[in-house]
């Protein structure tokens, strides 16, 4: 027998979720419809599929992305609510370091000298690295890194070529929500490799700079940003100018890492004593 099938709208009245939702969920294919007329274009829905609304719904108020949310959904049993638990202990220990950064903002907004990070200095040498640029905002950051590094290692390993350092992203623009900013992100090299369409090889000189290593759990965009900020005023503090853009230094355990464990460093270069 035909399983009953209900339209959109009545799908909507059930669940609460709008039209607007439903399509977007039927087009990403997290709830696409039992049926769909190809003449009309209407689509139609099977009773079940009320439920697996319903849950969608309900993982959508915690904030989970639906990509997150399918898996979740696809997985069975206790799997599912490991799936869960990890992405909200993933949401809490973002808040805490949401919270560290409002915190340091707190100490600058009264004027007094914010002690959270512990700035230290070093000398980086000169190096070769292939990189591929891209102006982006803070919302798109986290996928282009990880793009662009996939594209850089592709590249390094059909020329046969490995790493000689971290990768790292030079930020010649500030990355925000109202404004995209042109970061370049960087892998580092000592074999021949050469250019190819969007990859280019450069010398990153020699150079001083001033830097605060961060754990995993202060990788937000807040964090990272108030970080960039204590790095910036330390320089001001000591008489030293900046010598090149800002950029993030990404360790190797960055994807394994417990949420305490170094993963990135925020570093500055400068020149030593030649004022602001």
């Amino acid at each position: 027998m035909q399983e009953d099938l209900i339209t959109i709208g009545e799908l909507a009245a059930r669940t609460r979720l709008s039209l607007k939702a439903l399509r977007l969920y039927g087009n990403s294919g997290l709830l696409p419809p039992a049926r769909v007329d190809p003449r009309t274009g209407f689509r139609r829905y099977g009773l079940a599929q009320i439920e697996r609304a319903r849950r969608i719904a309900l993982l959508r108020a915690t904030g989970m992305p639906l990509a997150r949310i399918a898996a979740v959904l696809d997985s069975s049993g206790e799997e599912s609510v490991r799936q869960l638990d990890a992405y909200w202990r993933e949401q809490e220990s973002a808040h805490t370091a949401r919270r560290d950064a409002v915190g340091y903002a707190r100490e600058v907004l009264t004027g007094r000298n914010p002690t959270m990070y512990e700035i230290a200095e070093r000398d980086v040498p000169e190096q070769k690295v292939l990189f591929t640029r891209r102006h982006v905002r803070a919302a798109d950051l986290p996928g282009f890194l990880a793009e662009s590094s996939e594209l850089l290692f592709c590249h390094l390993r059909q020329a046969g070529a490995c790493l000689s350092g971290p990768v790292f992203a030079v930020y010649d623009g500030l990355v925000s929500e109202d404004c995209d900013g042109l970061v370049e992100v960087c892998a580092p090299t000592q074999n021949a490799v050469e250019p190819a369409g969007r990859i280019g090889v450069r010398i990153e000189p020699a150079h001083r700079e001033a830097y605060t290593a961060l754990p995993k759990r202060h990788t937000d965009y807040l964090a990272t940003a108030a970080a960039h900020d204590a790095v910036g005023a330390w320089l001001a503090e000591h008489g030293h100018a900046r010598s090149a853009s800002n950029r993030e230094v990404y360790y190797p355990n960055w994807a394994t890492a417990s949420p305490g464990e170094h993963v990135v460093d925020v570093a500055v270069p400068f020149r030593p004593g030649s004022g602001v």
